[in-house]
């Protein structure tokens, strides 16, 4: 859906990503950027005058992408961490300094204090005068910024979302680094990932129901809807997301509602952020011991495929998720 961004002539980018004319001839062949160009992100113009040396990401995620583009070592700050480190990125990891407690976000005078030249999040939540600071205001400041394409508006569905995407997000980041073959090698990378794991699905006649199990909130269940990586996964691999009729991304749902829908597959968010119900452990206990939902097949029949719950938002992890859907699926018959 997206073009790959221009990574080598400055000039600007329309909102798809695809290069201006100035780059669409050295695209291909450039080794480095060159600055200054502009980025419209999320409805945004915005210029970077040079690769960042100083970079606070607002989110775990986040600063494991950099780290994965080689530019982990200029990362003075970053927060919201919700998990285990994946080994491969573990000790570069723990370098990067904490600027909030784990699970929090970093607070806007926290974030000054690292005096970022460029900060990189996630969520658009994060983004806000209560929060780091919302765009603008750090614009003000002459410190650029990017927000994933997915979260523009906080938790709500975006159309057309997909690991295109993502990959190009991945060639933009290597592009404001200054590291543009970085960006398309990721994206290489994570598309034979997903592209190997699709040549393994196995077709059904019917397709198999599932829900997309994240969370619950006071004791209600959050449920996958459409406009996100879990319900373009659903469709890549065929099987069917039963709340892909919700208004968001990420929908506030019944017990009645799944008890109605009756998913052959529950796919669980395997959380370690400490909240209740956060683990697939918790939740499978919570769906056997409760009244309604220990009668459903799939509680009864533990037809459970667990996936760690970052791999559902967009990041590093998420090519992993498809695998270990397919593996899920075809585990399960």
């Amino acid at each position: 859906m997206i073009a790959a961004a221009g990574c080598g002539a400055g000039g600007s980018s329309d909102a798809d990503g695809k290069a201006g004319d100035a780059t669409k001839d050295t695209a291909k062949t450039a080794s480095a950027t060159a600055y200054p160009f502009t980025l419209k992100n999320c409805g945004t113009d915005v210029t970077y005058k040079a690769a960042p040396k100083k970079v606070v990401t607002l989110n775990q995620s986040a600063a494991e992408i950099l780290i994965h583009l080689g530019v982990g070592d200029r990362i003075a700050g970053s927060g919201y961490e919700v998990e285990k480190t994946p080994d491969a990125i573990a000790e570069q990891y723990k370098r990067i300094p904490l600027l909030s407690a784990r699970g929090q976000e970093i607070k806007h005078e926290r974030l000054l204090e690292a005096q970022p030249d460029f900060v990189y999040g996630s969520f658009a939540s994060m983004f806000t005068a209560e929060q780091s600071g919302d765009r603008k205001q750090l614009h003000d400041l002459g410190v650029p910024t990017y927000l994933t394409e997915f979260d523009c508006t906080f938790h709500e569905s975006v159309a057309g979302a997909n690991f295109d995407m993502l990959y190009e997000e991945y060639r933009r980041l290597g592009r404001i680094m200054g590291v543009p073959a970085a960006g398309d090698k990721l994206a290489a990378e994570q598309k034979a990932v997903v592209d190997k794991a699709l040549s393994t699905v196995k077709k059904r006649d019917t397709p198999l129901k599932v829900m997309w199990f994240y969370s619950t909130y006071e004791g209600t269940p959050w449920a996958a809807g459409p406009g996100g990586l879990p319900q373009h996964i659903s469709e890549l691999v065929g099987v069917e997301n039963v709340f892909a009729d919700a208004k968001t991304k990420w929908a506030e749902v019944s017990w009645d509602q799944v008890a109605a829908r009756n998913p052959d597959v529950i796919i669980l968010a395997d959380l370690t952020r400490g909240e209740p119900n956060d683990t697939a452990k918790e939740k499978i206990d919570l769906l056997k011991k409760d009244p309604l939902t220990s009668k459903l097949a799939a509680v009864k029949g533990d037809r459970f495929i667990s996936i760690p719950g970052s791999h559902m938002d967009p990041g590093h992890g998420s090519a992993s998720a498809v695998p270990a859907l397919v593996d899920g699926l075809n585990r399960l018959g």
